[in-house]
């Protein structure tokens, strides 16, 4: 199997006043709600659907109870954005001990890149971070916010980020399999 050299990038917002927020896209379609009862299908749809054409495949090979698990974790949080009433992308905050809060997954379904949506959901997601405390009793307050992105994500994921506010503190480079994106289904984005 053939390798190739992803490079991940680590960005931070270590106050609330770092968040730059985007406005929101025109029109009154796009709405943004916490999914507050776990749901590992749901989940599992998000993140498939999301990541399906920039290859996360991490957790495909999650069983039900791993995905139960993990989001029943305190504090772990997933919000969605609708656009006219349809899943369109997810943003998942998951919070450490120390008071940092991770933004684990980001992204939008490929059918609502490009409309302005990703802008406005990450900045309401990582606002949502920094008062994640407030929601979840014996939770820290937020010191820091903090995400990761490579050179497999979509083509606009780091400017998006810088744009928000997020800083660069770390950068690494790593030899990994290569591998096609699998796709949210079999035959999915290709062309008829």
């Amino acid at each position: 199997m053939s390798s190739i050299v992803v490079t991940t990038w680590y960005l931070e917002q270590t106050s609330p006043a770092d968040l730059l927020p985007a406005a929101a896209p025109d029109g009154d379609t796009v709405r943004i709600v916490r999914a507050e009862v776990p749901s590992p299908e749901f989940s599992r749809f998000l993140y498939a659907s999301v990541g399906g054409d920039i290859t996360w495949t991490d957790r495909l090979s999650w069983s039900y109870a791993r995905w139960q698990q993990y989001l029943e974790r305190p504090g772990t949080e997933t919000w969605v954005a609708y656009d006219r009433g349809t899943p369109a992308g997810y943003i998942e905050l998951a919070p450490e001990d120390d008071g940092a809060v991770e933004i684990s997954y980001f992204g939008l379904v490929p059918a609502f890149r490009g409309r302005r949506i990703g802008g406005h959901l990450l900045s309401c997601g990582a606002a949502r971070a920094w008062d994640l405390a407030e929601r979840w009793d014996g939770r820290p307050p937020t010191k820091r916010v903090w995400v990761h992105t490579c050179s497999l994500d979509g083509e606009h994921a780091m400017a998006n980020y810088q744009r928000r506010g997020f800083q660069l503190y770390d950068t690494k480079a790593e030899e990994e399999p290569a591998a096609p994106a699998p796709g949210p289904w079999p035959g999915a984005h290709t062309e008829a």
